[in-house]
């Protein structure tokens, strides 16, 4: 059983560490950017399998080379498939043609006109939410996209997260060190004086907590040691097989 972090023990658990009222207007008007800072931290660090997503429902029209879908669709693409024969709208009632990633300088020098058409097998990011493919294509084929998202955040009406169930500790570690910018002109009290290596210190204590999160999200993935989903082995280091 993960033992993790909701909504309201995240707020009095930071609010234990930074040494402040939880109720403090100060405090929880920094909150929402303290959250959106500490899991983007941890979204882009560990690149979670569980922020990884399919989608369908996109097109290529014949004689186009762009495929274009909404901005804050992906974060990153990681493949772009083809769906034949025409027509074919659901992925898995049809055949995945997965476009291979290349350069748009390849592209434009092979595939320079509408002349050269056929299925799609080629692509190439233009923009944050445009991809070239190649051959134009010659009909209007379903498209589906896989690629990382935003997963909404930690909030009173979102009361958990994947990261503040699974990843609690370097979720407040980051946390943390954003507080500790907040507290910069906080005074503690002539006893409790602002420490200046504070966010020095939790910013190490991340950087720790990473590494072990770091082998964990690689073992998902079978990316570990040998490509198994195995933690690394202090005396079989040699791979099988």
């Amino acid at each position: 059983m993960t033992t993790g972090l909701t909504y309201a023990t995240f707020v009095t658990e930071l609010a234990n560490l930074a040494v402040v009222d939880p109720a403090d207007v100060n405090f929880v008007a920094n909150l929402p950017q303290c959250i959106t800072y500490a899991e983007n931290r941890i979204y882009r660090d560990l690149d979670l399998l569980t922020t990884v997503t399919a989608a369908s429902g996109f097109a290529c029209a014949t004689g186009s080379r762009q495929i274009t879908w909404p901005l804050t669709q992906f974060v990153t693409v990681q493949e772009i498939n083809v769906i034949t024969p025409v027509g074919t709208a659901n992925p898995d009632a049809g055949t995945r043609v997965n476009l291979l990633p290349t350069t748009k300088v390849w592209m434009d020098t092979v595939y320079a006109s509408p002349s050269a058409t056929g299925v799609p097998q080629w692509m190439a990011m233009l923009t944050q939410n445009t991809a070239l493919i190649a051959p134009w294509p010659n009909a209007n084929y379903s498209v589906e996209i896989v690629g990382t998202v935003r997963p909404d955040s930690l909030s009173a009406s979102n009361t958990t997260t994947f990261v503040s169930t699974y990843l609690p500790d370097l979720f407040l570690m980051a946390s943390m060190v954003f507080i500790s910018g907040y507290q910069r002109d906080f005074a503690l009290g002539a006893s409790q004086p602002n420490d200046a290596g504070m966010p020095i210190n939790y910013e190490t204590q991340y950087q720790t907590l990473l590494k072990s999160a770091l082998v964990e999200e690689a073992r998902k993935k079978f990316e570990a040691g040998a490509w198994s989903s195995m933690s690394p082995a202090v005396a079989a280091t040699p791979t099988r097989g």
